[in-house]
Formats: C-alpha cells, sequence, structure tokens
C-alpha cells in the first residue's frame, strides 16, 4: 500500500509539473533593442526582441501597426551550454519603417504574461534625394564642420542602390591636410530607403576621425564601383563618387582657472563612477579593500582617456594595478572606456576620509570645461588585535574537589590573559617604530613619467615611415610599417610586409604590395616612395570581418 500511494504522489507532482511549463515558459525575460536610434522618414531599421527561454509563443506586434511598418521578420533559436548548464534564447528580428518624423516610442511588446523594455527612436526629415533618376548615387557626410585637436568627427558614407551589382567595390576618401587618426566605428550597415517612391538598399559604413594638429581636414570623395545587372545583361564597371568634404579643426583651448593642470580630454559626453569589492565602511587594519574607478567617453579612445591618481592620504597605503582598457560602438560614435584599480591597506585604527576626485574635461557639444566629480568617503579602520579569550570556567558546588578545579580553570585563563597583553605592547612598539622611521625616511622619489600612450607611438611610426619613404629608404620604410603593425596588433603582429597590406585599406594596401614586390620579387626596378608616403597620411585599418577580395559590398536585390 506505501509504494502504491508513493507511486501516485510521484505522478499528481509529473502532473503539476508539466501544468506549470508552459507558465514557467511565459515569465522569460523580453529585451528589445534596435540597430539604430536615429533614422530617417524614408528609412528602415532593424528590431530584436530576445527572451531568456525557448518559447513557443509569438510577439504581439499590432502595437506598432499605429507608428511603424512592420516588414520582413525571421526568428532564431539558440542553446548554450556553459559550467554544465544549459541555457536556451529565442530571438525574433523585424524590419521597421516609420510613418512619422519626430520622436517615436516602440511600445512594451507582449511575449505570454511578460513584456519587453521601451525603445525610443528619433526621425528626422529625409536628407537625401537622388539627382535626377540615379539608380546608383553616393553620400557622404560629417557631423562637425568644426572640431578641435583630438576631438572625435563622424564621416559617414552611404550607397544607395534601386539595381542589382555585380562585383561591387567601396573605395574610401583619402584623408589629407593634418594629420589624422581614422578608425572605423562599427561594422557596415545595412537597411532600406523609399525616395520618392523609388526603393533602394542602402549600405553605411561610418568612420571615426580624430586630428593630431590644428589645421584644415580635406576629404576626397568616396567612389563606388559596380556593374549593373539590368534585363538579365551585366553593363561594363561604371564608377560614381560622392562630393568632398573639408573640416576645420581648432587648436587646444587653455585648461579652466580652477584646474591649470587639466589634461586635455574632448567628448561627446564623459562618466565618472566607482565601485567598490566590498563594503567601504570599516575594515580592518592590514586587510586590502579594492576600489575600481571607471571613466567612460563618448566620442574619445580608450588610450587617451588620463589616470585618475588618488591623492596620498594619512593611515592608508594606495597601491595602484594595471588598467582596463576597451571601447564600444554607440550611435554618437566610439565610447572609449578605462577602469583603473587601487587596493587600499588601513595602516593605522581611526578614520580617514579619502578626498573627492574630480576629472575636467571638454565638452565638444556645447564647447566649453566640464568637470566630472566623484564624493569624499569616510572609512573607518578597526585595530586588528587578537580575538577574545573565552571567560574562565567556573565549577558548581557539588563537586568534592571544587577548590582544586577551580585553580585549574583560572590559571591558563590569567596566563593567556598576560601573553595577549605582552603581545599587543609588542604590537604597539612596532607601529611606534615605524612611525618613528617613517617620518626620518627620506621622500619617495617622484614617479618615472608615464609610458608613451599606443597611439602617439604609432603616430611617430608611421612619421618614420613617411620620411624614409621620401628619402628612398626601403628598409627602414619597412622597419618603420612593421614596428607599426605590431603596435597596432600586439598578439598577431604581422611578419611580412605583404602581410601588412592585407589588413589595410586602399590605396595603401597596393602600395605596400608594391613595395613588396620590389623587395622580394623577381623583378626589381626603380621605386617613387611619394605615393607610399602620401598614402600613409590616410588608410583605415581592416576588422576582421572585412572581405579583403574585390566582393567588399554584397549584392543587394531592391524590395518590390
Amino acid at each position: 500500500m506505501v509504494a502504491v500511494e508513493r507511486k501516485s504522489v510521484h505522478k499528481v507532482m509529473l502532473m503539476i509539473a508539466f501544468a506549470l511549463m508552459p507558465i514557467a515558459s511565459a515569465l522569460a525575460t523580453v529585451t528589445a533593442s534596435v540597430d539604430r536610434v536615429d533614422v530617417e522618414l524614408n528609412e528602415s531599421f532593424t528590431l530584436a526582441l530576445t527572451t531568456d527561454t525557448n518559447i513557443d509563443m509569438q510577439p504581439d506586434m499590432t502595437v506598432l501597426e499605429q507608428d511603424f511598418i512592420v516588414g520582413q521578420a525571421s526568428q532564431l533559436s539558440n542553446t548554450t551550454i556553459a559550467n554544465g548548464q544549459i541555457r536556451r534564447s529565442k530571438t525574433w528580428t523585424y524590419s521597421l519603417r516609420p510613418k512619422r518624423a519626430g520622436q517615436l516610442i516602440i511600445p512594451a511588446i507582449s511575449i505570454g504574461d511578460e513584456q519587453s523594455n521601451v525603445v525610443m527612436v528619433v526621425v528626422s526629415e529625409p536628407s537625401y534625394l537622388p539627382p535626377g533618376e540615379a539608380e546608383i548615387f553616393v553620400t557622404s557626410e560629417v557631423d562637425f564642420d568644426e572640431t578641435y585637436v583630438q576631438a572625435q568627427v563622424l564621416l559617414t558614407i552611404k550607397v544607395f542602390r534601386s539595381v542589382a551589382t555585380r562585383q561591387p567595390a567601396l573605395r574610401d576618401p583619402t584623408v589629407s591636410g593634418v594629420e589624422v587618426l581614422v578608425e572605423l566605428s562599427g561594422d557596415d550597415r545595412n537597411y532600406e530607403a523609399i525616395i520618392n517612391g523609388t526603393a533602394y538598399s542602402v549600405v553605411e559604413r561610418v568612420f571615426a576621425l580624430y586630428p593630431q594638429e590644428s589645421g584644415e581636414i580635406q576629404l576626397s570623395p568616396a567612389r563606388f564601383e559596380a556593374r549593373v545587372l539590368r534585363n538579365g545583361r551585366i553593363t561594363g564597371r561604371k564608377v560614381y563618387e560622392s562630393e568632398s568634404r573639408s573640416i576645420m579643426v581648432r587648436p587646444i583651448p587653455p585648461p579652466p582657472a580652477d584646474y591649470p593642470d587639466a589634461v586635455w580630454l574632448p567628448a561627446k559626453d564623459l562618466q565618472l563612477t566607482e565601485d567598490w569589492s566590498r563594503d567601504e565602511d570599516e575594515i580592518l587594519a592590514g586587510e586590502p579593500l579594492t576600489r575600481h574607478i571607471t571613466v567612460s567617453a563618448l566620442g574619445q579612445i580608450e588610450t587617451q582617456i588620463p589616470a585618475i591618481e588618488p591623492p596620498v592620504v594619512e593611515g592608508v597605503k594606495i597601491y595602484p594595478d594595471k588598467p582596463e582598457l576597451s571601447r564600444r560602438v554607440e550611435s554618437g560614435g566610439i565610447r572609449g572606456i578605462r577602469r583603473d584599480q587601487y587596493a587600499l591597506i588601513g595602516v593605522t585604527a581611526g578614520t580617514v576620509v579619502l578626498p573627492a576626485l574630480e576629472l575636467p574635461w571638454w565638452n565638444v557639444d556645447s564647447a566649453e570645461w566640464q568637470v566630472a566629480r566623484l564624493p569624499e568617503r569616510s572609512i573607518t579602520i578597526l585595530a586588528s588585535g587578537e580575538p577574545p579569550m573565552p571567560e574562565p570556567v567556573t565549577t558548581t558546588p557539588e563537586v568534592a574537589d571544587s577548590g582544586a578545579e577551580s585553580e585549574i580553570a583560572t590559571v591558563p585563563s590569567g596566563y593567556w590573559r598576560l601573553v595577549s597583553a605582552l603581545l599587543a605592547g609588542l604590537w604597539l612598539l612596532t607601529v611606534i617604530a615605524w612611525w618613528w622611521s617613517s617620518r626620518s625616511a627620506p621622500r619617495r622619489k617622484p614617479r618615472e613619467p608615464e609610458p608613451v600612450p599606443i597611439h602617439k607611438q604609432q603616430a611617430r611610426k608611421l612619421k618614420s615611415a613617411r620620411k624614409a619613404a621620401l628619402a628612398g629608404d626601403t628598409a627602414a620604410v619597412r622597419k618603420a610599417v612593421l614596428e607599426w603593425g605590431t603596435l597596432q596588433w600586439p598578439d598577431d603582429a604581422p611578419r611580412s610586409i605583404g602581410g601588412l597590406a592585407s589588413r589595410l585599406s586602399s590605396p595603401l594596401a597596393e602600395e605596400l604590395q608594391d613595395l613588396s614586390t620590389l623587395s622580394y620579387g623577381p623583378q626589381a626596378g626603380d621605386w617613387n616612395g611619394a605615393a607610399l608616403a602620401k598614402a600613409l597620411r590616410s588608410f583605415a585599418v581592416l576588422s576582421d570581418s572585412d572581405d579583403k577580395s574585390e566582393e567588399i559590398l554584397p549584392p543587394l536585390m531592391p524590395a518590390r
């Protein structure tokens, strides 16, 4: 009977578990995100809905019909195994096109009983019209016509196509004038645009430009080459160009009066935050406490963010660790992130005050100095003494030899109390001796200067390479550009000029291939380094996902 009852209970529990599975699936967390937050009225963008479980329910997209046209949809299920735990997720992607301009809200979308977060997109009026009835045209635009030294300028290249193409190739514009550091701001974006009733497939590429000196930047037109597929026949290769651009670069303004030693740090936005390894209100003397200080600057690369040196505080020893540098791409460009780590060790008992930390920075949008600040903090340092000893053991009157047992119990307690007092006295004498020696000890030597940032080292290598190219010194050119490549890819440095050329954009890639052929090829001839010196002033580093072949842009058919 007992076995039968256990089986019945087991069946009931299984039935309850199966009944609760749909409810558990419906309680999945739903996250909504878009590939772009700034779009034009005639452009499409992608909405992604992700759940942390693989469920069979479908999102309710009817809430979007008022402000958006919902286009093509797809879904993807994903399963990962980490540390023996199986995690499943599901993602729906939708192509959306806004119906009106303004700040549009993507409301919470329901999947079962759960809802996604709210997302806002900014829709502006169309800024580009095709030249006549052009089937293909190229545009280029910058977010600032005037900027400052080392401040970010975003260059956006767009290729519009209303017909299918073959063998497409986008040639990036060349940069001349002042010295400029060029970085790719994310991967290429693909979307659709409707202009005058014509559907265009758009490929967008964004570069982040960082001028290193004042003056003027000249940007040549971007060039798109392709063969057009029309009526089943492929035409000859055609070239389409965008307009040229110029940017004025202003010199660095003087620092603010309250911060005469401020480091020049231009950005669109800057955040200064901190976190601690544990509760920082109270710590024991001699025990370390870790403090993390993070600076994130939108519109600045991570190597340009200065370190924040905490001031010396009496009673606390501070030991800095190697910083963590990273970046992420946002709609406003590259956000550089520097995370510094400091170990704090209390020396003497008492309350110490960590002064406020301040970081001046230049706001490029408002063209003024601003100060990011962390407030001061108080920390109580507790003395690290021996743990308290247990109370002496007392005997009960029922025991016959109570006096002897009481004597045995109390003697060890007094002995250890005397030893503890002696150790405490020795510890106090050690602290006094250390304090006296620290007063008479000579002051610490000034810190060695910080190492030169990576981007400045790279700029010097490029300058040496240009100088050697103009002088016709091929050996010096090879040495300088390979040293630059070692700084750019420290974990996978190129070993040859040809290997370096495969990672760079045109026309520098072709010039380096010519240099490699001259040095190692079967036919040697005269070589003019002027073209290579010019190419070294304007180039881009290709990401791992970039196609090194001529097929840079995938063939796209316009939507019917």
